[in-house]
């Protein structure tokens, strides 16, 4: 069984909201329906990392050109089962960090994301969802930062309510990151 699956079985839902992912999550993974890449084009796996400050009164943040919107960081699992890696390496690679760690290697947040039918390097790729699970990373805000161009066009560090503020898509700053902050604020991990 894969890792996912028994975090999934494991997470302790902070809102009703999780707990109606998480169980759709398990539900569809159970199926085994192919989530992680997307070749399933209604719906795949992805993972996010909401990378945290040692102090955890920042977050870092991209300018995503897609979203046109500052959002956090992360991306498709492309047929990778450790979805850690996978956020940690999208961490790194859509900020520059050469330095980011996980908080613990459990999962910080649950969430399925819709994404609205967009144009990709040339071609359209239809309406779909994100299967997402989010982690608590860190990295020291005095490391250097860069831009990836091709996903995103800025990179910066926000205080814990800018970065709710930052974003420009409703359902994310009332439903996604008022909550990671929340969880944050809580002191998760217990």
């Amino acid at each position: 069984m894969d890792r996912i699956m028994e975090q999934l079985r494991a997470y302790r839902p902070w809102n009703e909201q999780e707990e109606a992912d998480c169980a759709e999550l398990l539900r569809r993974l159970g199926q085994g329906e192919d989530l992680w890449t997307r070749e399933n084009r209604s719906a795949h796996l992805t993972a996010s990392g909401w990378i945290v400050s040692p102090e955890r009164d920042r977050v870092l943040m991209a300018y995503h050109n897609l979203y046109d919107s500052w959002s956090w960081l992360g991306g498709h699992a492309d047929g990778d089962h450790d979805l850690l890696a996978v956020a940690l390496r999208e961490a790194q690679e859509e900020s520059g960090l050469a330095a980011v760690r996980a908080v613990s290697p459990e999962l910080f947040s649950v969430e399925i994301l819709t994404v609205d039918g967009h144009e990709k390097r040339g071609h359209y790729v239809p309406s779909h969802l994100h299967l997402n699970v989010t982690y608590l990373l860190e990295a020291d805000p005095a490391l250097p930062i860069r831009c990836k161009p091709d996903e995103n066009s800025r990179v910066g560090w926000f205080g814990l309510d800018e970065t709710v503020a930052a974003s420009s898509e409703p359902w994310f700053r009332e439903r996604i990151y008022s909550k990671l902050n929340a969880k944050l604020c809580a002191g998760w991990p217990k």
